[in-house]
């Protein structure tokens, strides 16, 4: 096997400056999201989220943004899970975003909340039947003692609810309400461009970060 460390690529793709970028991050990151879309890159709302649990200890997995607006980008998962678990005790999280056709990563910090009943609700009867029943039958995170487990309990909610099953109190939505982004877009020779948003008060302050 070739060795990991020899692997290269070279960026050419792209040349952001801080003098020329948007005030607000949020045009910003919706102009790269519908670039990232147009390119055809796989699941362009795909995003890893990381947390952190009381004591400290990192978690992170993929998770698929559902929304960015000015109030924020948005998930929606089961509350009982680690990430859920995590969040209720430090409700601070990380997101990054690699699109990697285009030689861009977008990378943002935030304070995290629930979203209120009500718009969980919306979201969530507007997903299949099968991915509503999915919510009920899968303990998320937890320790199950074989795939029957859940095949067998999405019979019985199935049986129980047909094709219209409630919201499960324990599923709903996050929003992260961003307090740091950076983008970056890969240049030659590692010489990359990082352009950073910070949120002083209620202005956003631009920088340059070495790559």
């Amino acid at each position: 096997m070739d060795s990991i460390a020899q692997l290269r690529k070279n960026y050419t793709l792209g040349q952001p400056s801080e003098s020329q970028v948007p005030r607000d991050p949020l045009p910003l990151f919706q102009l790269w999201f519908d670039q990232a879309v147009q390119a055809k890159c796989p699941e362009p709302n795909s995003m890893t989220l990381a947390t952190a649990d009381q004591t400290g200890n990192p978690s992170a997995r993929i998770v698929l943004l559902k929304g960015a607006d000015q109030n924020g980008f948005t998930f929606f998962t089961n509350y009982e899970s680690q990430k859920g678990k995590d969040l209720a005790v430090r409700p601070q999280a990380a997101l990054l975003f690699h699109w990697h056709e285009l030689e861009r990563q977008v990378r943002i910090k935030g304070v995290v909340e629930r979203f209120s009943p009500a718009e969980s609700d919306e979201y969530f009867h507007s997903r299949p039947p099968a991915s509503r029943i999915g919510a009920w039958a899968s303990p998320q995170s937890a320790t199950i003692p074989n795939r029957e487990f859940l095949e067998t309990a999405e019979e019985r909610f199935k049986a129980e609810f047909g094709d219209t099953p409630p919201r499960p109190e324990h599923w709903g939505g996050y929003r992260l309400r961003p307090t740091e982004l950076e983008f970056w877009q890969g240049r030659p020779s590692r010489l990359h461009d990082r352009i950073a948003y910070k949120l002083v008060g209620s202005n956003w302050q631009i920088h340059r970060l070495a790559p």
